[in-house]
């Protein structure tokens, strides 16, 4: 790929890194990554992955922005208010870069629609705040043999992993969780929004990571933040056998 003249200057920090060059730019440039919601978590990833050069950036949602949404989500307004989160989302990455597609898909993730979205990208980022999604994202990754990378805030703290077709999958981390009923979210349980931040700026770097094939990945590993004793652990992560969709069922 021969970059133009604008895109060399632009990109230049990311070309001048021996992990990336400008091999590694010309592949962001054509990577596709799907991200669902356009949120707390999402509003950072979006950023900084359109920032990087991710050549097609897909975003389904089907929320509107709201006041009480830009305590944390950044990739909105005052002046988009009441505009579905997907157009803002689009109006903001427009006027950032224009190397950028971002397709906007103002709907719900379902089971009826989440196959063809996952055929048609390299890599999915969950940035959903609820476990059926989180469940329903993590089955359809393993069906299409994509890469999974999820986040998840609550309060003062957050978490992130990487899920790969050949490692431990979400419902490995979360086996007995039930979907019934509400559990706790940023509406009910409040958030910090300096957390969204943090999260999905460690989420955009992960997914980075993957699309290039550097560092060290997250898969296998459950990285927890907390933002009050200021702390990052990390946990290992194991194939559940018993898991009813990765495990061991012969």
């Amino acid at each position: 790929m021969t970059f133009t003249e604008e895109q060399t200057h632009r990109y230049a920090r990311h070309i001048l890194l021996p992990e990336i060059g400008g091999t590694g730019q010309a592949r962001l440039l054509s990577s596709r990554v799907l991200v669902v919601g356009a949120g707390g978590l999402g509003s950072p990833l979006i950023l900084y992955l359109a920032a990087a050069g991710v050549g097609t950036i897909t975003v389904i949602d089907d929320d509107t922005v709201e006041l009480s949404n830009l305590q944390r989500q950044v990739l909105h307004n005052m002046a988009r208010l009441g505009l579905p989160k997907v157009e803002s989302a689009a109006a903001a990455i427009a006027d950032l870069t224009p190397d950028v597609r971002l397709v906007p898909v103002r709907a719900r993730l379902t089971a009826s629609n989440i196959d063809a979205l996952i055929a048609d990208h390299d890599l999915v980022a969950d940035g959903s705040d609820n476990f059926e999604t989180r469940f329903l994202i993590n089955d359809a990754c393993r069906r299409a043999g994509r890469t999974l990378v999820s986040a998840a805030i609550r309060r003062f703290d957050g978490q992130l992993s990487t899920f790969r077709p050949d490692g431990p999958c979400y419902r490995c981390l979360h086996p007995e969780v039930t979907t019934d009923g509400d559990g706790p979210t940023c509406a009910n349980a409040g958030v910090l929004g300096a957390v969204a931040g943090t999260l999905g700026t460690m989420q955009a770097t992960e997914v980075i990571k993957e699309l290039l094939g550097i560092g060290e990945s997250l898969s296998g590993r459950l990285l927890r933040y907390d933002a009050l004793k200021t702390t990052v652990s990390i946990a290992r992560l194991k194939r559940d056998p018993a898991c009813s969709v990765c495990g061991n069922h012969d």
